[in-house]
């Protein structure tokens, strides 16, 4: 964390970016102290990469201004990208060559010697579990092994400060666990991450501090457990048998509801925050039964971050196109 004179490692105020009629950032702030992980929240179409993309000299704000790692973003792009590094939502590797030939590739364009950058590829192979498969072109990697080395690239040049926009978009969970694995590493070391993510597990799993953006504005922030305290008292959670009774379903759960609901329509599953949990229950039991609703299941549980993002935009996390 940062002392009280020690500056945030990433800092903006302001951003504000549009696409033509689209205002992709409205206003945006963030603070990221040293060595901490912040994860950038929002549906597809928040914000959240163009916010990255600024943040890491690869677009132009309209207005505003940035500092990462000591580093005007505007005034001094070329300093500052080379205090940072960027894992992409998709792997930014040659499939044609192994992944040695990758990572080294990546350390001469840091300007790094042939000896430097293939001992720094040694390294970061071994770091992430994957020399034995050092001298593979990448095409025969599987989509995790890809991700790992795209974040090693990220890491070639050793930098302060991370940008992970989604990085684990498309991984299965082994994968993707792996991945959190190796970010909880780097940050150990003293990196700090900024992590734009839509897995909301991911967020409550790695992020210090969490910001939730909507149309380029942030709309909450706080750990996950203040986030999730916004919410309040518990969730309902009910699972009928066949589609064709969740509109009766729906109709029973909204009487007790305190927000929202959620549902899928595909699996009939659905989800009320409710104020007195166990009063609730006993109302939708037994209303249900009138209307000769089969349940397959039924239970209370705490809010997560889900319900959090629900709550605050009305949608779920999954929702739009990204910006």
């Amino acid at each position: 964390m940062n002392s009280p004179t020690q500056p945030p490692a990433v800092s903006a105020r302001g951003l504000v970016k549009h696409y033509g009629d689209v205002k992709a950032l409205d206003g945006l702030d963030l603070d990221v102290p040293a060595g901490t992980v912040l994860g950038l929240l929002g549906p597809n179409g928040a914000g959240k990469t163009t916010a990255v993309s600024i943040l890491t000299t690869l677009v132009p704000p309209d207005s505003g201004s940035a500092i990462v790692a000591g580093v005007d973003v505007i005034a001094d792009p070329k300093g500052a990208r080379s205090r940072i590094g960027l894992s992409g939502q998709y792997a930014a590797v040659d499939e044609h060559l192994t992944a040695t030939e990758n990572l080294e590739m990546i350390g001469r364009l840091y300007g790094m010697s042939r000896r430097e950058a293939r001992d720094r590829a040694h390294n970061l192979l071994e770091q992430f579990r994957l020399l034995d498969a050092a001298d593979r072109p990448l095409k025969t990697f599987s989509g995790g092994m890809r991700r790992r080395i795209d974040l090693a690239g990220a890491l070639i040049a050793d930098p302060p400060v991370l940008f992970l926009d989604e990085p684990t978009t498309g991984l299965d969970p082994r994968s993707r666990g792996e991945l959190w694995d190796a970010i909880r590493d780097r940050v150990k070391r003293g990196t700090t991450v900024l992590l734009t993510t839509q897995y909301l597990e991911e967020a409550d799993q790695l992020a210090d501090n969490i910001v939730v953006i909507d149309h380029g504005r942030a709309i909450a922030e706080g750990t996950a457990d203040e986030l999730k305290r916004r919410v309040g008292g518990e969730h309902l959670d009910v699972r009928v048998q066949g589609t064709e009774h969740l509109a009766v379903a729906e109709r029973v759960l909204q009487s007790v509801a305190t927000g929202p609901l959620r549902i899928h329509q595909d699996d009939g599953d659905l989800s009320a925050p409710v104020a007195n949990g166990i009063d609730a229950l006993r109302t939708v039991l037994r209303d249900l039964e009138q209307h000769s609703v089969a349940i397959i299941d039924i239970g209370l549980r705490r809010p997560t971050l889900d319900d959090v993002f629900m709550e605050l935009t009305g949608h779920e996390a999954t929702q739009g196109e990204e910006a």
